[in-house]
């Protein structure tokens, strides 16, 4: 599935595949310009995987800002309430900055 959004300079593309069961690919961008379509784009994904354990690698996100750090911890809160563990690896120094700076950084890198 890809979601993307107009941007102030053109599209910002963002897309979350399946790569095996119960893992995924965060790829793109992650910014406010698209960070609606991405949340929903996101939790569609997650609660329509087969797995109950869920993993989702973050290295392919290019650019993110604070929306982006609140749409994975959007997915987080999402999965919290199913009561189905998520995981995120690899994720760029960016968001754990972001992450570091906001207070989030641990639930963040340990997930739920």
């Amino acid at each position: 599935m890809t979601g993307a959004a107009p941007g102030a300079s053109g599209a910002a593309s963002f897309e979350i595949v399946v790569t095996s069961p119960g893992r995924f690919a965060a790829r793109g961008v992650l910014t406010f310009a698209n960070a609606r379509s991405a949340r929903s784009e996101g939790l569609h994904v997650l609660r329509t995987a087969s797995a109950r354990d869920l993993e989702v690698d973050c290295g392919g996100i290019t650019h993110s800002d604070s929306a982006g750090l609140a749409v994975l911890l959007d997915w987080l809160a999402a999965m919290r309430k199913e009561a189905r563990p998520l995981r995120f690896v690899d994720l760029p120094a960016t968001l754990l900055a972001l992450a570091r700076i906001s207070g989030v950084e641990e639930m963040l890198q340990k997930g739920v």
